[in-house]
């Protein structure tokens, strides 16, 4: 059975897509950390980071490393830091997360956000690819 993710890649769940290329999507996590935390996938489903081949795993990491830049660009925070945990989805993904203290890295607690902040939030990390 795909992945929600897989899904998400096919057009069969929107999503707020951040940036795209033949082999990788980034869009914003719906229950993210913190305002502008993004998830980074390759296209073809592996269930984990270090079963991808070398050539994906290395361009995951340059995607990852370009929307990060322009994350970092678009929400204001002390740092991005980066998470490959991989548990909750089947499908390996990077976590970019805004950070302004140490507990935005933590996943124990969410911030809610309407259609329109996530719409405008894509938006300005897009503008600044």
């Amino acid at each position: 059975m795909a992945s929600i993710f897989t899904k998400i890649v096919n057009g069969e769940i929107p999503c707020y897509k951040v940036a795209e290329t033949k082999d990788f999507l980034a869009f914003l996590d719906v229950n993210p950390n913190t305002k502008g935390h993004t998830l980074c996938i390759p296209k073809i489903e592996v269930d984990q980071l270090f079963d991808l081949d070398e050539p994906t795993y290395v361009g995951l990491m340059e995607f990852s490393r370009r929307v990060g830049i322009a994350l970092k660009k678009a929400v204001p925070c002390k740092r991005v830091g980066m998470s490959v945990i991989g548990l909750e989805v089947p499908h390996v993904h990077v976590h970019l997360i805004p950070l302004h203290t140490m507990e935005d890295a933590r996943f124990t607690s969410k911030v809610h956000l309407e259609k329109e902040a996530f719409e405008t939030i894509a938006k300005q990390i897009a503008d600044r690819l």
